[in-house]
């Protein structure tokens, strides 16, 4: 089922890991991908079975993960590799348990849904409708523009680059908003 990390090693030449993502997203060939993305699998693997806590779904979505990444990392300019393929596993997960529950609610960072202590430090898989009501209306007490970073960096999995030119922003606004807006979501939740 996993990619077999050995039939990357021949026929491309030894390269960094952006100048892998440059290539790729340039060319578009699935060998350079696949080099790129086989030695995080077990990584990968980990994370998922953190969430999904099933050994044949974790395994699935390791796959799953692969083939989306296979049009996200044409579009999207990555920066920090590891960095952002954990993230964008990690909200995979998240969305597969969403799916699970049928529930379509904006899917936030587990370190501002847990690591901040709302709701009582309750996981998220776990939460009500009401709960997820109380987070959306807190979104909207949001200024504007912490929103919109908010929803571009957790819902949309985008980087701070992409967020700086779908916004017009610039870097310092972005990463100042995504942390002064989790901030005040922690404080609209505990209130409410």
């Amino acid at each position: 089922m996993y990619l077999q990390a050995s039939i990357y090693q021949s026929n491309i030449p030894s390269m960094s890991e952006k100048e892998l993502l440059i290539q790729y997203r340039t060319t578009g060939d699935l060998d350079l991908l696949g080099k790129l993305y086989a030695p995080y699998m077990s990584l990968l693997y980990g994370v998922c079975f953190k969430y999904l806590q099933d050994a044949d779904k974790s395994q699935d979505a390791v796959m799953q993960i692969f083939e989306e990444l296979i049009r996200k990392l044409r579009i999207h300019e990555v920066d920090n590799f590891k960095s952002w393929l954990y993230t964008f596993s990690k909200n995979f997960c998240l969305m597969q348990l969403r799916k699970g529950k049928a529930t379509q609610y904006v899917d936030i960072d587990e370190q501002v849904a847990i690591g901040n202590d709302y709701l009582d430090e309750s996981d998220p898989k776990e939460w009500s409708e009401s709960q997820f009501e109380k987070l959306e209306s807190c979104m909207l007490t949001l200024k504007p523009e912490q929103e919109r970073c908010i929803r571009l960096f957790y819902l949309e999995q985008k980087c701070y680059k992409d967020i700086v030119t779908l916004t017009g922003l610039d870097m310092n606004q972005v990463k100042s908003y995504i942390q002064n807006g989790k901030r005040n979501l922690k404080i609209c939740m505990e209130n409410k």
